[in-house]
Parts: structure tokens; sequence; C-alpha cells
């Protein structure tokens, strides 16, 4: 199934608009959470990502994408996500 993922433009940014979209609560580290603080940028769990696209044109700089679609030059941000939330995950070329 494919998925959302949070890239590098979302680093120092982190802008919850995505967060609040969600319909299945799968955009992490909230604005309430303790890790909030001290993450670089928001991450999207792929088991739990249902495919809406509701978070992607929320986002005001342009940082997620479907997984198929991510640009190669963030191609590893599939697996920084996954394993944000302890799972492995590995890009397709």
């Amino acid at each position: 199934m494919a998925h959302y993922v949070i890239t590098e433009p979302c680093i120092g940014t982190k802008d919850t608009a995505c967060v609040s979209v969600c319909p299945v609560d799968c955009i992490h580290p909230r604005k309430d959470e303790k890790s909030y603080e001290t993450e670089k940028m928001l991450y999207i769990d792929p088991d739990h990502c249902i495919d809406c696209g509701a978070c992607q044109p929320a986002c005001p700089v342009e940082a997620i994408f479907r997984d198929e679609d991510v640009p190669p030059e963030y191609k590893h941000y599939i697996e920084i996500n996954a394993h944000h939330f302890g799972r492995t995950i590995k890009a397709k070329d």
C-alpha cells in the first residue's frame, strides 16, 4: 500500500497544518508531544497512513510526497520516516 512521506523541506519548519488535517493521526510529533521540541521535522507513520492525501496540500513548504513520487534526492526520507516509528522500509529506486 502506498503512503505519504515527509521530506527535507520540513526540517526546521515543522508546520503542523498537516497534522491538523490528517484523519488518522499518523503524523508526529504533534505540538502536544514531548518530542516536538527536540525533533527537527515531522514524520508520517507508514503503517497508519491511509493514503488519503489530505496532508500534501496542507504543507506550506511542499515537503510531503507519495512514497512512489518522492524525488530522487529525498528517497532516503522514506526510510527515515519509517525508522522514526521503529519500522524498516527500503526506498525503491
